[in-house]
Order: structure tokens, then C-alpha cells, then sequence
């Protein structure tokens, strides 16, 4: 790996994590595309490292209330509003570590679902349904929708398990989540909100996992490009997180959904052609 495809997949990693569009689909691409070598499992983990820092910097003060909160709550004090969206994160996330390790135990991911033509057609099918999702806000205002502090067991085993999904290259895991979260009525700043924070525990666990691989294996690595990774992908994710959230109810999900259908059907073209 050179300097160029440290830089350019770190700002795709950290410029496509948190929009609906799939980092995972335009890392696979970029690399098929490009034809660079892969980029490494030591790579990989940094940058999600980097955006990892992103969120967690970005909503800090509702990461520390939360956590306050969840501890108090355990210790026998009264629930909060804090309190709940914490377990909310929680449980949530186990649908995602289940399906994880179902797909990781059969290697399924590797062996079928980094084709070319499996990104293009999650990419089109999910860009459809967040379409769909987008219709019910014409003509409403985000006051007649729900906020994230307002889920309840339905909705977030219902979003934890489109999450899950997401584990398919093309599927996006913001995007379902904020998909699902649409269709079950919560405005489009909470179904956003909610799938940063969930985002946290998503990218702990399989980042940890990795990094305890690597430790096993005693690799060695490239700190330059290591700490240039994490640069880039944390100041490129924090700079989307803020944009995103501010522009969203103005702009709505159809600029993704169109950016979707579009590189569908150029996904579709290289397959045809290749």
C-alpha cells in the first residue's frame, strides 16, 4: 500500500461509515476498481478506529449522560430517559453480534458476498425501500414524528435487526437502520441519531475481535500508515456527522437514494462488461 491508497480509502471509510450509501461496498469497489492490493486487516482496524473517534467525539455529552445514567439505573436508582436509550444501544446491538458470528463461523461474507454483482443489487434494493421510507415525510414537519428518546422494545429489536443486514456488502448499515427507523414513524434527525450511537457498539466488536487477531498473529505494522488512516477517516467522519445531521431535514434521504440507483446501475455495467 502507498500513501495515495492509505489517503484515498480513509477518506472513503470515514467520508461513507455514517452516510446510507455503504463504506463497505465502496472500499470493495474502490480496491476492484483501482486494482490495489487489499489493504490489510491492520489497515481495516484503524480506520474504523478513526470513526469510531469520530462519533464518539461528536456525541460525547450524550455518550457520557447515557452512560451516567445506565449505571445509576443498574445501581437500583430510576430509570431516565438517558437510561433507556442506553439499553436501547445495548439491545440493539445484539442482533448484529448474532448474525456476525453466524456469517463469520461459515466464512459467508468472503465466500459469496463480495461479488460485484451482490453490492449492486443490495445497493439498488435498499436505495428503493429508504425511498419508500422517505415518502411519509412529504408535507409533515419533524415535530409529528418520533424522537430517539420515544423507542420501545418493537422498534429497537425491529432497527437492530435491519442492522444486521447491513453485514451484506451494498446494504449500508446506516442506511437500513435509518430506513427502519423512518418506516416505524421517527422523524429523520432521530432514525439519523440513533444509528450513529448505534454505530459505536458495531464498530467495537468486530474492531476488537480484529485487533485481538492481530495481536495473536504478532504482526507488524506500518505506523505511518496506520496513524495516517485513523487522521483521516476521524476528521473526514466527524466533518460528514455534522453536515449530515444539519442539512438532513432539508434534503431529505432522495439525494442518497438517487446516488444509490445510479451506482447500481454502474455496478451492473462493470459487471456486464467485465
Amino acid at each position: 500500500m502507498d500513501w495515495l491508497q492509505a489517503l484515498f480509502l480513509a477518506l472513503i471509510q470515514g467520508l461513507t461509515e455514517f452516510l446510507p450509501i455503504s463504506s463497505s461496498a465502496h472500499l470493495i469497489l474502490a480496491s476492484k476498481v483501482l486494482q490495489w492490493q487489499d489493504q490489510g486487516l491492520a489497515f481495516d482496524v484503524a480506520v474504523h478506529v478513526g470513526t469510531l473517534t469520530a462519533v464518539l467525539v461528536y456525541f460525547r455529552k450524550e455518550v457520557v449522560e447515557m452512560i451516567s445514567a445506565w449505571f445509576k439505573a443498574v445501581l437500583g436508582g430510576k430509570p431516565t430517559a438517558n437510561s433507556r436509550l442506553a439499553w436501547a444501544v445495548i439491545f440493539g446491538t445484539i442482533p448484529v453480534g448474532l448474525f456476525g458470528l453466524f456469517l463469520e463461523a461459515f466464512d459467508i461474507v468472503d465466500l459469496y458476498l463480495r461479488e460485484t454483482y451482490v453490492i449492486a443489487i443490495t445497493t439498488i434494493i435498499f436505495g428503493l425501500l429508504l425511498w419508500y421510507a422517505e415518502r411519509q415525510y412529504k408535507g409533515k414537519s419533524p415535530e409529528q414524528f418520533k424522537d430517539e428518546y420515544q423507542l420501545r422494545w418493537r422498534d429497537i429489536f425491529t432497527i437492530g435487526g435491519a442492522q444486521a443486514l447491513a453485514l451484506i456488502p451494498g446494504t449500508s448499515r446506516s442506511g437500513i437502520t435509518m430506513t427502519a427507523a423512518a418506516l416505524l414513524g421517527f422523524s429523520r434527525t432521530a432514525a439519523a441519531r440513533y444509528s450513529f450511537l448505534l454505530s459505536i457498539p458495531a464498530i467495537v466488536l468486530p474492531g476488537g475481535l480484529k485487533g485481538i487477531q492481530l495481536a495473536q498473529e504478532g504482526a507488524k505494522f506500518d505506523w505511518d500508515f496506520l496513524i495516517l488512516g485513523i487522521v483521516v477517516s476521524a476528521l473526514s467522519a466527524f466533518a460528514c456527522i455534522h453536515l449530515f445531521l444539519k442539512w438532513l431535514e432539508k434534503i431529505g434521504f432522495m439525494p442518497f437514494v438517487w446516488y444509490r440507483l445510479i451506482l447500481g446501475v454502474v455496478l451492473f455495467a462493470i459487471v456486464f462488461m467485465s
